[in-house]
């Protein structure tokens, strides 16, 4: 498994000018965060527009000292790439100056990760500009490597959708999932709910529980049934709980012959999907404490780990990853560095921590 991240910081030519739209949010911040790191970005602006004139700093402590400043995003200036973190349906409002103004728009929102009107239709309450739906490559590069080389629109990837489809994909790819029954469990952090995530989100509600909240009919179901090229029949349930940073899925495979399902072909699957990902760990087993795939082992980087056990008749897969990094800002990064050429690795190089508290 090709998991050492390299420290390669050399890029050719002159850096790329970026602007963050919505830079005052949790997935904003992580982004300036990863920027202002980057050797390839020249962070041009953050926007937003309740804190325009404002220090970064006084929203996002751990970037005190970047000099960077909130401006108001009508005051944006034509950039190399805009990434947009703003919520749902900004996007699509504003989608024909963002890439009037920018060559590469990376757009982190729901706006245009489903490829069809009609499955915007069935789970979104339809799409203002389905004339552009289709246009965006979906930003994951495990999937889409190929695709995002000269891109100029890019959607990152729900953060449960992308913790499912990174355990999922190499089984599709294997044809186990042909016919299959699988039921994907997803635990989130509050962070997934975003700044603003209301009461539900806040600390003294949120301590403690292992709460579902969407219990049947996610959204980013969608994204799982149209990134994952197999037809199987997909049942999926959220639970927020006692978390800041983290997704962890757990996806229970019920094979359509019933099995039985051999480890060593698993083991075959998976590493024939991700022995060259550097974003990409397999944790099956073993011994020690972090025996399988865990939220806090990936806290603050762009690293998904993958796991497995089999009892026969059924698989079991587990992926954990940040859902505001390899969920969010990471990903749009990842995707941004493939689209520009950049080394994949180019900015995204951190390690994680141990120990650290809850993440």
């Amino acid at each position: 498994m090709a998991t050492k991240l390299t420290n390669e910081s050399e890029i050719d030519g002159e850096s790329a000018t970026a602007a963050v739209v919505g830079a005052s949010g949790f997935a904003g911040g992580e982004l300036l965060r990863l920027l202002s790191g980057h050797p390839g970005f020249e962070i041009a602006a953050a926007t937003s527009r309740s804190r325009a004139g404002r220090s970064v700093g006084a929203v996002h402590p751990n970037l005190r000292g970047t000099g960077l400043r909130f401006s108001d995003p009508v005051d944006l200036d034509p950039v190399d790439v805009l990434f947009a973190a703003t919520p749902h349906g900004v996007t699509t409002d504003h989608i024909d100056e963002f890439r009037e103004g920018a060559d590469l728009v990376v757009d982190l929102s729901a706006d245009f990760r489903l490829d069809t009107p009609e499955t915007y239709d069935e789970w979104y309450d339809g799409h203002d500009r389905p004339e552009l739906v289709g246009e965006a490559v979906y930003a994951l590069p495990e999937l889409h490597r190929e695709e995002l080389p000269g891109a100029d629109l890019i959607a990152g990837g729900g953060c449960n959708a992308t913790a499912a489809i990174v355990g999922l994909y190499p089984l599709a790819e294997a044809g186990f999932l042909d016919g299959a029954r699988v039921v994907v469990d997803v635990k989130v952090g509050s962070s997934e709910g975003g700044a603003g995530g209301g009461v539900a989100s806040s600390h003294p509600e949120r301590s403690g529980v292992v709460r579902p909240y969407a219990p049947t009919g996610h959204r980013h179901e969608a994204e799982i049934l149209q990134e994952i090229d197999a037809e199987f029949d997909l049942s999926f349930t959220a639970h927020a709980v006692d978390m800041v940073r983290g997704a962890s899925a757990t996806c229970h495979v019920f094979p359509a012959d019933g099995g039985p399902v051999e480890a060593r072909d698993c083991w075959r699957a998976y590493r024939e999907a991700y022995d060259e990902e550097p974003f990409v760990r397999l944790q099956a087993g073993g011994r020690g404490v972090y025996r399988y795939p865990e939220p806090k082992a990936v806290a603050g980087t762009n690293i998904a780990e993958v796991g497995f056990e089999t009892d026969g008749d059924r698989l079991v897969v587990f992926s954990a990853i940040d859902n505001v990094g390899k969920g969010s800002a990471g990903q749009a990064v990842h995707a941004a560095n493939v689209a520009l050429g950049y080394p994949e690795t180019a900015g995204l190089d951190f390690p994680g921590l141990h120990p650290v508290g809850a993440p």
